[in-house]
């Protein structure tokens, strides 16, 4: 068995416990990660990617609305090349209560939020799709963050100043002492088991940590919500488009990379469902009815895949459910509630508001640890986010190699693309042309950022993310998985059978149309070509 020691651990890889490890690490306590999945591999990773102005949460949820303003202005400094500043209306339709723009307006201005109301003519100045029938609108503060690429860059930032970060390992037991908790028990994809003490543990593992809980023999009820999300395959609007009326499904449409994204429904679901949730026909059908709504010409485009995540909430009372749950941070310090030193967690909150989640731990770590350290993570910006240098600049920095390729590279890894891109022809040839993925992108996540597949791959470079969803691509990423990762050709195919069952998980819930024809042509090329569906029925059943 391996051991290990470290000051603290945490457990959860979602864009909190990379928070918080990074935050750690910056005032210079030694921590550790465990991550049962992949980095941003739950919630963090299966959100509409909204960085919130707080509009949405100020008529009912001030403290949330007012938290999510402050932070809104922190990460658009600190995490540049994770935001695209798109800016956010609330557009009022013919069947809306008009008193509830009034409301946004007063409410806004109570938590500090720059709202300005403007005419239908002006929103559609700013929006060209947005529905005819728009009759008030509001200018807000919104932007769009990409949930991996954060996470990614709390990861790489914490692991450089000497963060250990243990994914695909999963805590089995938290070690006590008495009743203090004073380390974890945890397996990894190769069964091997892993001892990991430490002074304090931080449960970081959002809807998982009531099971973190109850392996510490520790009760903590979450109220487990399903949302769904429709991805459609091109960028139908350039602005965040909300629906000014309260919180309901399908009252959000996002903009983000080369996709827009539908979003989202509510739907309470029992705790032992959170990791086999599947997208409802029914919710597909509202997603698009209402996103129709907000903007039409969503009709004549196609569904290009659907998926959910599970939102990790807390509610005092058992009587408030589902929407009415506060988004509100929950810090529970295990010793006052239960009588258990040693043990933490963080829960509630959002992808928004994940930097003051990390913050607010640690402050009550290092109390705990006897150590007066500040949190500076407010001040320095993420990897990748250095300096404020246009993109133009950058481009003309590595003239000969196309404008597009590069601003593709430096879009999704800012000043880092000085450390991926050369001007060796193999170096930028594209290894996926939807999103214009190069081969020395990918050599990079390979080498650099903890990717063990070609899902994580794709959470570090959109590869597979674009509208033939990893057709074209996925094969040659798995080539290069042989080439850079030391992996056998055999070990090659599995990530790609892999990486294609996982696409196909999501396209499933749209298999229609246009989408129908392009997994027959995938169909084709890997089952009929390539025989890829005969690979493995001669090995043992794992494979």
């Amino acid at each position: 068995m391996q051991r290990y020691e470290t000051e603290v651990i945490v457990i959860g890889g979602g864009a909190t416990g990379t928070g918080i490890l990074r935050d750690l690490s910056i005032r210079g306590i030694d921590a550790t990660l465990i991550e049962k999945n992949d980095i941003a591999s739950g919630t963090t990773g299966r959100n509409h990617g909204l960085l919130h102005s707080g509009a949405r949460y100020a008529v009912y949820d001030l403290e949330s609305a007012q938290e999510c303003i402050k932070e809104n202005k922190i990460l658009k400094k600190i995490a540049r090349h994770c935001i695209e500043d798109t800016g956010g209306l609330f557009v009022t339709l013919y069947h809306d209560n008009p008193k509830y723009h009034d409301l946004l307006l007063e409410r806004c201005k109570l938590a500090g939020i720059k709202a300005s109301e403007i005419s239908p003519m002006q929103a559609m100045a700013i929006e060209p799709n947005l529905s005819s029938h728009t009759l008030k609108a509001v200018k807000v503060p919104d932007a769009v963050i990409d949930p991996f690429r954060l996470t990614s860059s709390n990861m790489i930032d914490a692991v450089e100043r000497g963060a250990k970060i243990f994914t695909y390992t999963a805590v089995n037991k938290i070690i006590t002492s008495g009743n203090d908790s004073v380390g974890i028990e945890c397996i990894n994809k190769k069964n091997e088991k892993i001892e990991i003490y430490a002074n304090i543990i931080i449960n970081a593992a959002g809807i998982w940590g009531q099971h973190i809980c109850e392996i510490a023999g520790i009760e903590l009820k979450m109220m487990p919500s399903k949302g769904s999300m429709l991805i459609i395959d091109y960028r139908t609007n350039n602005i965040v488009i909300n629906r000014c009326r309260p919180p309901a499904d399908g009252d959000i449409v996002v903009p983000g990379d080369t996709v827009s994204i539908i979003g989202t429904t509510s739907k309470e679901i029992d705790y032992d469902k959170i990791d086999n949730c599947n997208v409802d026909d029914d919710e597909i059908d509202t997603l698009l009815k209402n996103g129709e709504d907000l903007l039409p010409n969503i009709r004549r485009t196609r569904g290009l895949r659907a998926y959910c995540g599970i939102r990790p909430l807390m509610a005092v009372s058992g009587k408030v459910k589902g929407r009415k749950i506060s988004r509100g941070i929950v810090l529970i310090d295990h010793k006052e509630r239960d009588g258990m030193e040693g043990l933490i967690t963080i829960a509630g909150g959002k992808l928004m508001t994940y930097r003051l989640m990390a913050e607010k731990t640690c402050d009550l770590i290092c109390k705990k640890l006897n150590r007066k350290l500040k949190c500076t993570t407010h001040k320095l910006p993420l990897p990748g986010s250095e300096k404020k240098i246009p993109a133009k600049q950058t481009i003309k920095h590595f003239s000969g190699i196309p404008a597009s390729t590069v601003g593709s590279t430096f879009y999704r890894h800012g000043q880092r693309v000085h450390n991926i891109l050369t001007k060796d022809k193999k170096n930028y040839r594209l290894i996926c042309e939807c999103e214009l993925v190069t081969e020395g992108e990918i050599e990079y996540a390979i080498k650099n950022l903890n990717v063990k597949n070609i899902t994580d791959l794709r959470r570090r470079t959109r590869i597979g993310m674009g509208p033939c969803q990893g057709e074209l691509c996925a094969y040659r990423a798995a080539g290069l998985f042989n080439e850079y990762n030391s992996t056998s050709p055999e070990e090659s195919l599995k990530l790609l059978k892999d990486f294609l069952e996982e696409r196909w998980n999501g396209i499933k819930p749209v298999f229609w149309g246009d989408g129908l024809r392009e997994i027959e042509l995938s169909y084709w090329i890997y089952q009929g070509l390539f025989g890829l569906g005969d690979f493995g029925d001669s090995d043992t059943e794992e494979n």
